[in-house]
């Protein structure tokens, strides 16, 4: 399941500069949890984190999420957690054909036997 996790700081920053180090040591470990990752950034400054995981359920990102410093009380003003879907690029080939299909109300399978 993918999940997109946006954190944003408290103001200073202080927090964030402190476990930065030991965030950055506790992602190098888990890279393959995560599609994407990086700072939020306000004219430079950064203000806030974005995560897109790629784990199996929301118990193995919350898991994720306990031991990883950034996510320390104190750090962050605030932290959303949505579920998403991976679309694009394509992981399977077709896939986004399929899905026009299935929003335009036609099956794919039923659209491919008619052409």
């Amino acid at each position: 399941m993918n999940f997109v996790v946006l954190g944003r700081d408290r103001a200073g920053g202080e927090a964030r500069a402190r476990h930065r180090a030991g965030h950055l040591r506790y992602v190098a470990g888990h890279q393959a949890k995560i599609v994407y990752a990086g700072p939020l950034l306000d004219g430079g400054r950064m203000v806030g984190s974005l995560f897109v995981f790629d784990v199996a359920d929301r118990a193995a990102l919350d898991s994720y999420l306990a031991e990883d410093p950034y996510f320390d009380p104190g750090i962050f003003e605030s932290v959303e957690i949505w579920e998403s879907r991976w679309m694009v690029p394509e992981r399977q080939p077709g896939f986004l054909e399929a899905e026009a299909e299935r929003a335009e109300g036609r099956s794919p399978a039923a659209a491919a036997g008619g052409r």
